[in-house]
């Protein structure tokens, strides 16, 4: 499948070191990435890309990073937060001596550690504002880091509490497209195809999905480089998603894929980039999902098999989840 290039005089002309200088230049999303041999978007959405050249804190983002935990890491940090949190001002109360706290926990036994309980204690009952009565301070410097302690633990429960608020109202789908997609006949035509379900208990709306072919041309200079082709699918959108919806994108004579062997396609690093956005109907957020299929990932000459139960009641329409992913040779 040959591309055309335009020509220029000078470029004609320019040399080799000087045509690489200007790939390591490239500002944009051009040479640079179009050069590049390995994949753009992993299977699970992320992108296959690294930066680096700044100081760490100026990516770092806890507030995000806090939101994307699972559940139990999420509780996890925060008790260990809370815990580190407690223990630092225990530290302080026990650096103002043996007289900034008054009065005993007579269930902590004596000596040393009884100490450090009563310090640690004492700040956990500040920090919550639980304050039992059983502990107080004493002195200038005792009843300040106390200030201090206070003002932290009503911002600690602040935030916590706008975390755990956040990560309930964040739309979280759970699409799943299937492992594998497929090139087949359907309809009296060839046509690629892969499907999608929707795990979730919530809702999703307005779907709409948008597929790139990205594959590798040679240039008249001898280069490689990744061009992308836009794929008009036979449906590129649906009103809601019930069951499963399987993407279509027609092989005829206006497809980059018309003229495209599997040979082809494997020289050439194809990959299918894959955007799905939606409208979770609960929230009413726009979620956004991406995958990508390259070359050994398309089964060829097959099919999906059916998702429908068939042993379900008749007045009910049935799939089974189970089934995303399972092909068969095309009949």
């Amino acid at each position: 499948m040959a591309r055309m290039w335009g020509t220029h005089p000078k470029k004609a002309a320019t040399s080799e070191p000087a045509d690489a200088e200007r790939v390591h230049r490239e500002l944009g999303f051009g040479s640079v990435v179009s050069r590049h041999e390995e994949r753009l978007l992993n299977r699970d959405g992320t992108f296959n890309v690294q930066r680096s050249g700044y100081p760490w804190w100026h990516g770092a983002s806890p507030y995000h990073w806090l939101l994307d935990l699972r559940w139990s890491s999420f509780f996890a940090v925060t008790a260990l937060g809370f815990l580190a949190l407690n223990l630092l001002f225990g530290l302080a109360y026990l650096a103002c001596g043996v007289d900034g706290l008054h009065g005993e926990m007579h269930d902590l036994g004596d000596g040393f550690l009884s100490q450090v309980g009563r310090a640690f204690f004492f700040s956990v009952q500040t920090l919550s504002t639980v304050g039992y009565g059983g502990v107080k301070p004493s002195g200038w410097w005792t009843n300040a880091i106390m200030t201090v302690e206070s003002l932290v633990g009503l911002t600690f429960v602040a935030l916590t509490t706008g975390l755990i608020f956040a990560r309930f109202a964040q739309a979280r789908p759970k699409l799943r497209f299937s492992d594998r997609a497929v090139i087949g006949p359907v309809g009296g035509h060839r046509a690629l195809m892969f499907r999608l379900t929707h795990l979730g208990r919530s809702e999703v709306i307005t779907l709409e999905v948008r597929v790139i072919l990205a594959v590798f041309e040679t240039s008249p200079d001898g280069h490689r480089e990744r061009v992308f082709k836009p794929l008009t699918l036979e449906r590129d959108r649906v009103s809601f998603l019930p069951l499963a919806w399987t993407v279509v994108h027609p092989i005829d004579e206006r497809s980059p894929l018309a003229t495209l062997t599997r040979e082809e396609l494997e020289a050439e690093d194809a990959e299918l980039l894959v955007v799905l956005s939606a409208v979770d109907r609960t929230s009413g957020q726009m979620v956004y999902e991406r995958t990508s299929y390259r070359f050994d990932e398309v089964a060829w000459e097959a099919q999906f098999v059916s998702l429908y139960d068939e042993t379900a009641d008749d007045s009910t329409l049935a799939i089974d989840v189970s089934r995303l992913h399972d092909i068969e040779p095309a009949i």
